[in-house]
């Protein structure tokens, strides 16, 4: 067998092998990935190389230190799966940086850091203010996660104990001047409704860069003229007006009339009305 084929058909066989073995330990991204899996990847890539290369002659030999750095990180990771003192040992344990507000010296030197390293975690996860910090806790993979004081979080609208409606993914509808139809599709419109929002918008379909629309019917769109000014999506803020007129007209129209009929009418109308009102208010006013 000619020496090329021979190496052809040795990397190939070595690929496939390389690529079950990542997918069974698991093919985490770099910034997440143990140093122990890191280093088992390395020798394993290494290892392959050469095998494939031929720079290793005795193939045997090779495929068992091959074999060895694939079986053992294999069951490792079953005993780390059965004990938490194996996982521990093998892909480290969280560390608390900050603890109510204060830092922990003596676990900030174990994460080898610096108070500037830290006051730079902190900014990047949107804290600049180290008093705003009830705790900051670093993942085994290196990660610092930061939870803020109670009165420094965010409201929500769980705290307002008002209810929103769920966020639907938008589709793109129009990209580099050019229909979508799988985005159109994905939400039930059609190119006739797409030209009829763009005619209300005021710009031709071969200026839009970027075009995106939800599932209320808002299309938002981008040219690309960024002096042109285009008007903001109000379909919604729209419709809920006009559920607001509605319902003000109908008790109106109670207090106007004298026939009673008509005022009990008229005056179930608007009950009707604003409970349908509420219903929708979630997904109207987000």
């Amino acid at each position: 067998m000619k020496e090329w084929i021979e190496v052809l058909l040795r990397t190939v066989g070595l690929f496939i092998v390389v690529f079950a073995t990542i997918k069974i330990i698991g093919n985490n991204t770099i910034s997440k990935i143990s140093s122990f899996r890191l280093v088992s990847y390395i020798i394993i890539a290494i290892v392959t190389a050469l095998l494939s290369a031929d720079v290793i002659k005795n193939i045997s030999l090779g495929l068992l230190v091959l074999g060895v750095w694939i079986l053992f990180p294999l069951g490792f990771e079953y005993l780390s799966l059965r004990s938490k003192g194996i996982h521990d040992l093998l892909y480290g344990k969280e560390k608390v940086l900050i603890k109510q507000g204060k830092v922990m010296e003596d676990k900030l030197k174990q994460a080898r850091m610096t108070g500037e390293e830290l006051l730079s975690e902190l900014r990047s996860k949107n804290a600049f203010f180290m008093a705003d910090v009830e705790f900051a806790i670093m993942e085994a993979n290196g990660e610092i996660n930061v939870l803020l004081k109670s009165d420094k979080l965010p409201i929500t609208s769980k705290a307002m104990g008002q209810k929103i409606a769920p966020a639907h993914e938008p589709q793109t509808v129009i990209l580099d001047g050019n229909i979508i139809h799988e985005g159109l599709m994905n939400l039930a419109f059609n190119e006739k409704w797409l030209y009829q929002q763009l005619e209300q918008a005021g710009v031709a379909l071969e200026n839009v860069f970027i075009g995106q629309a939800d599932s209320t019917g808002e299309l938002y769109i981008d040219t690309f003229d960024d002096t042109v000014q285009l008007p903001q999506p109000t379909v919604k803020e729209l419709l809920y007006a006009n559920l607001e007129k509605s319902h003000s007209d109908l008790l109106n129209y109670s207090l106007e009339t004298k026939n009673q009929l008509a005022k009990s009418m008229y005056e179930q109308d608007a009950l009707k009305l604003e409970a349908v009102r509420k219903k929708l208010e979630p997904y109207l006013l987000r």
